[in-house]
């Protein structure tokens, strides 16, 4: 796919350049990023220039990985890090995807990465066509779950033992958003479970 850019009333959200390098490797010394995320710690000029140059461009030529770095309309500043994974070939009968983000220390606490979060939502649901978005996080980290919560998704439970971090199996929240949850039709029907009710 052919990279995208979005827009906000307050951000931009566009394909990482090589000019972002800096400004993302200062963003992960931050080390409650690579304590939530699978962001290497620590984090080098490599690494930055890896993800910017390679694994960026490459995810969207691929069609596996769509990230954007979200920085502010008004002066430039890089907010966030956000990219949708595509769980299962898309358009195909799955049609479902993962979002995953990083922000900022510094942007932080100023409802930027749900608003570039709803963003990217809305451009999968109708440019993608993805009928489900994931989210998960390592459970305890409650500044991750309130950005999912305020872009819309709804939580789903604890999945034990599923992501690895730091060479040790942890507990993971998970939560999914779907187009019915924003009044959107899908192009799969969907029936969700009603327990009064015998299954058909």
């Amino acid at each position: 796919m052919e990279p995208v850019t979005l827009t906000t009333s307050r951000l931009t959200l566009r394909p990482l350049e090589p000019s972002d390098v800096d400004a993302v490797l200062a963003a992960c010394q931050d080390p409650e990023i690579p304590r939530w995320t699978t962001v290497p710690s620590p984090y080098t000029h490599e690494h930055a220039v890896d993800f910017v140059e390679r694994i960026s461009p490459e995810g969207w030529r691929d069609d596996t990985l769509y990230n954007f770095g979200v920085f502010t309309r008004e002066s430039g500043a890089l907010v966030s890090s956000m990219g949708l994974v595509r769980l299962a070939q898309l358009p195909a009968p799955g049609r479902q995807a993962e979002l995953g983000y990083w922000t900022v220390k510094e942007q932080r606490g100023q409802g930027y990465t749900a608003e570039a979060g709803r963003a990217v939502c809305d451009w999968a649901f109708s440019a993608l066509g993805v009928e489900r978005l994931e989210w998960f996080a390592e459970a305890g980290n409650v500044a991750s779950r309130a950005v999912a919560l305020r872009i819309g998704f709804v939580m789903e439970g604890t999945l034990r033992s599923k992501t690895v971090q730091r060479g040790t199996r942890r507990d993971t929240w998970s939560a999914a958003l779907l187009p019915s949850d924003w009044g959107r039709d899908s192009a799969t029907a969907y029936l969700p479970h009603d327990p009064g009710k015998p299954s058909t």
